[in-house]
């Protein structure tokens, strides 16, 4: 009796020192599920965190978008240099490099047809309206383009908004009437503000007004160097086509270039009424053979202020021509 207790008792004391070690083992499998909730907040508060972060990496490369023209010491488009033909000096410093360059031939255009209806520029009004209406039909690919049409005097008025339908565009252009006094720096003000820079997009587009003037401005609210800045800031090409039949250069072509030149466009004075649908051809054949780069600024500070821009081709005999800068984010 006595052996059969001491057997049990030593039995119940193996039993008590086998337990013992599972008391840590387990121990040590609750203590990372007690840790898996902080792993999940962590998780979860990088996942919330994402969003915020990835903006915050954007405004620290900041890169610049700048689509330009290349042209030889004839004038004619050159349309196959590659990304080492090219430097870009930002606000008078190198940028800090190129992250992208393409050609770009057949990005979706988003153009605005501006034309002067005032009295001035009656006597060539019906020629140019068809002039236009040839551009628009041959520019404007349905379901990847698209333009709208304004006509100016003291006022802007939209006859046709962005489509890419080349007949109600043409029906558009045919509404125009001329008469009464100049605005063109309201109207090219508020084609870039409200038109184009409001303009839905689902990806990369090139932006540009076709403005047919003869650039004597008489109405106008805001000034030249206004309309300019909306047109930068809207980051729009303009192009001009004088409206001046006198052969002289006169005040309203030094303005008309200066819109241009500032936005990387190009002026046109086609004095004879035929040299106006030249205008229009050229202007096509260069929306389709410019080059687009995106860069970084070195010593970019996010200030709003006006930085310039300035493209270089290795090649001295070529001539770059893009917008003249772009205005720095504000904090």
């Amino acid at each position: 009796m006595k052996l059969s207790y001491l057997l049990i008792l030593a039995a119940a004391l193996a039993a008590a020192q086998s337990d013992t070690p599972a008391k840590p083992s387990a121990r040590a499998v609750q203590a990372p599920e007690a840790q898996a909730p902080a792993a999940a907040i962590s998780s979860a508060e990088s996942k919330q965190d994402a969003p915020d972060q990835f903006p915050t990496v954007r405004k620290e490369v900041n890169e610049v978008n700048v689509v330009f023209t290349v042209t030889d010491k004839h004038g004619k488009l050159v349309k196959d240099l590659t990304k080492k033909d090219f430097k870009v000096i930002d606000d008078k410093k190198p940028a800090l490099g190129i992250s992208s360059f393409r050609s770009e031939t057949d990005l979706p255009l988003q153009v605005g047809l501006m034309i002067d209806a005032s009295n001035s520029v009656r006597d060539r009004f019906k020629f140019e309206q068809e002039s236009a209406i040839e551009f628009l039909n041959s520019t404007i690919r349905p379901r990847y383009d698209e333009a709208f049409v304004l006509g100016f005097d003291v006022t802007p008025e939209v006859t046709q908004d962005f489509t890419d339908n080349t007949e109600k565009l043409s029906v558009g252009v045919r509404a125009l009437r001329p008469g009464g006094g100049t605005a063109m720096y309201d109207a090219l003000y508020f084609a870039c503000r409200d038109k184009l820079l409001k303009a839905q997009t689902t990806g990369p587009v090139r932006r540009a007004i076709i403005l047919l003037s003869d650039g004597d401005d008489n109405q106008s609210h805001v000034s030249r160097e206004e309309a300019i800045e909306m047109a930068e800031r809207a980051e729009v090409i303009v192009y001009t086509i004088s409206t001046n039949i006198s052969g002289l250069h006169l005040k309203g072509d030094k303005v008309l270039e200066r819109i241009a030149e500032a936005t990387g466009g190009k002026a046109f004075h086609p004095f004879q009424i035929r040299e106006v649908a030249d205008a229009f051809r050229e202007i096509q054949d260069e929306l389709r053979s410019q080059y687009a780069l995106s860069y970084k600024p070195a010593d970019f500070k996010a200030d709003g202020s006006f930085r310039t821009i300035e493209i270089i081709a290795a090649e001295k005999s070529l001539h770059v021509r893009n917008r003249r800068g772009y205005y720095a984010p504000s904090k």
